[in-house]
């Protein structure tokens, strides 16, 4: 059954957001809350995990998955920006977006979008996530927490421990964050286009480039 972690969302425990950093290096898959809706993450390395999502999601090799940042210097090292999107991603970030964007050569290609090349990257604007992100003193994995064929994210820690605590290795409990997921902005075409409306607001999108 996965380990339960009940963290305060203002103010987490720094004990838990330890042991959750140990949990992510030692190749744990876990559920975690965001400033739109809860979501699973992985460490950047870990492939098994990376299956074991897919599997979870019922994903194929086309689906996006994405880097979560803590900053705009860790989101430059695996995505290729230019001035205009520098400018998009510091109007909107921290906050409940992903965009889609050119992969550096640094990014691993099993990450990628097979046939397009590209990442998703975001940094979410939620307490336990950001003090996740500095206590592993790097980016990690993540993808929406939905389930198969499911309509909407999970969005309650008791809950994702009855569907999935068999099937991950721990949950980060903050309370409900929701169950709208980010906006998804594919920024690697010209016009950018909105791939999901989701939470966030698109005035700092369609005032821009849109």
């Amino acid at each position: 059954m996965a380990e339960y972690l009940e963290l305060h969302p203002i103010d987490p425990q720094p004990r838990l957001i330890r042991r959750a950093a140990e949990l992510l290096r030692g190749g744990a898959l876990i559920a975690y809350p965001t400033d739109s809706s809860y979501a699973l993450g992985w460490h950047l390395g870990d492939s098994a995990a990376l299956e074991r999502v897919r599997r979870i999601r019922k994903t194929d090799r086309h689906h996006h998955f994405t880097i979560v940042c803590a900053t705009l210097a860790e989101v430059g090292r695996f995505a290729r920006l230019e001035t205009w999107q520098f400018r998009m991603l510091r109007a909107c970030l921290p906050g409940p977006y992903t965009f889609l964007l050119r992969a550096t050569r640094e990014t691993p290609r099993r990450l990628q979008h097979e046939r397009k090349r590209t990442i998703g990257v975001r940094i979410p604007d939620h307490r336990v996530p950001l003090a996740l992100l500095a206590q592993l003193g790097e980016p990690m994995m993540s993808s929406t927490l939905l389930v198969g064929e499911d309509a909407q994210p999970l969005t309650a820690g008791r809950e994702i421990q009855q569907r999935l605590g068999h099937e991950i290795d721990a949950i980060l409990d903050s309370g409900d964050c929701g169950t709208e997921p980010t906006t998804v902005v594919d920024l690697s075409v010209t016009p950018p286009v909105i791939v999901r409306k989701g939470k966030g607001d698109l005035g700092p999108i369609t005032g821009r480039a849109l």
